[in-house]
């Protein structure tokens, strides 16, 4: 007993100091390209969104296509030679010009795409349900304190040093996730499975709407939120831009409940969450003031919080190890084609109707995504 106790432990370990370094690296690298192209290599905003998006193109390629089809074995030490790419790539962003900054951000898009959907499979290989369940809800609190400690540390650099310099900066957390690469679990079978048959687990089935149900008015966030602030309430850039703060605070204290205290039965929070959403989406177009402004992005956090680890712990409960790998990769991909999508649309919307009520109208697919999901899988194994 408590030798799987320490196993657990140092399970737990791991897991977290290697989510922290992927995802703080990774959400410096697609949030400070774009500011390298645009304010030191001088390239125009629509090729400086021509950039992200090749970025995000070839981590959809490793993550829907390429990740799925690599056997255990391999897929390890690709994953371990990713890191190292990673860590090598910064070293030569910081060097780039205006041709190489397009090779270096397809090679670290491609291998981002390797690393993270092995993380969530590695984080669910404990055989007994409720272990795995905390290590997923432990993976999920490891990326919001990733996006608390990332951009805190980048804001801090950047009080001294440009943004060719950030890159070295960031250059200990990329060697320390490649050194504890080495010590993440694969699954030890002989052969996976991917393709048509994955496709329709119901696992990645319902992850795939419960998502739905939050990223879609996310994917938004991410590009329009600190914009819409400014906009609303005539901000400085800074106060614009803290409007993340308490998004992320909350994100994070929910999901290190989760950890604390998992869900057994996902119906009830995952409705919760959802309604909160709503009510949300509904506040951010009648918030009078910038102080109740910041208040329903406070509460808009819990979900943000609570959906993404609860869809992992379905495809957890769905799923047999053979095929774990391929659903995770393709419902990371799904994540992927979201944020490549929805920004687009409601930034075209926005030109008719105004930005605010563009992002209102995102209730719309939520309520649809969660009608469905709900009545698929109310009183399904999966959720209870």
């Amino acid at each position: 007993m408590t030798e799987n106790r320490n196993s657990l432990i140092l399970a737990s370990i791991i897991l977290v100091l290697m989510t922290v370094s992927a995802r703080s690296v990774n959400n410096m690298v697609t949030t400070t390209v774009p500011l390298l192209g645009k304010y030191v290599l001088s390239l125009p905003d629509s090729i400086v969104g021509l950039l992200s998006t090749v970025m995000f193109a070839f981590t959809f390629l490793s993550t829907s296509y390429l990740n799925p089809r690599l056997n255990a074995q391999f897929r390890r030490k690709v994953f371990i030679a990713s890191n190292v790419i990673i860590a090598l790539s910064l070293i030569l962003f910081s060097y780039s010009n205006v041709i190489t900054i397009w090779i270096i951000s397809a090679l670290a898009g491609l291998v981002f795409g390797f690393i993270m959907p092995n993380l969530v499979t590695a984080a669910s290989l404990t055989k007994d349900r409720r272990s795995a369940e905390r290590l997923l809800s432990l993976y999920s609190t490891s990326l919001s304190l990733s996006l608390i400690i990332g951009p805190a540390l980048e804001s801090y650099l950047l009080t001294m040093f440009n943004y060719r310099q950030i890159f070295l900066w960031f250059l200990p957390l990329a060697i320390l996730g490649t050194i504890i690469s080495f010590n993440i679990k694969f699954p030890d079978v002989k052969r996976e499975e991917s393709g048509i048959s994955v496709l329709k687990n119901k696992g990645l089935i319902a992850s795939i709407l419960s998502i739905t149900t939050y990223n879609v008015p996310f994917a938004a966030f991410t590009t329009f939120l600190a914009i819409l602030a400014k906009e609303r309430f005539d901000l400085s850039n800074f106060e614009a831009y803290s409007v993340f703060l308490p998004f992320y605070i909350i994100s994070f204290l929910t999901r290190l409940s989760m950890t604390i205290r998992p869900f057994r039965d996902l119906r009830m929070p995952l409705l919760v969450s959802i309604l909160i959403t709503i009510a949300g989406l509904i506040g951010i177009l009648y918030a009078p003031s910038y102080s109740l402004f910041l208040v329903v992005i406070a509460l808009l956090g819990i979900p943000h919080g609570s959906i993404f680890p609860m869809s992992t712990i379905m495809i957890s409960r769905a799923t047999r190890i053979e095929e774990r790998n391929a659903v995770n990769s393709y419902f990371l991909a799904y994540n992927n084609i979201l944020f490549l999508l929805v920004p687009a649309i409601v930034g075209f919307i926005a030109i008719f109707i105004g930005l605010t009520l563009a992002i209102t109208l995102l209730v719309i697919p939520v309520v649809l995504s969660s009608i469905l999901f709900f009545k698929m899988f109310w009183n399904d194994e999966i959720t209870r």
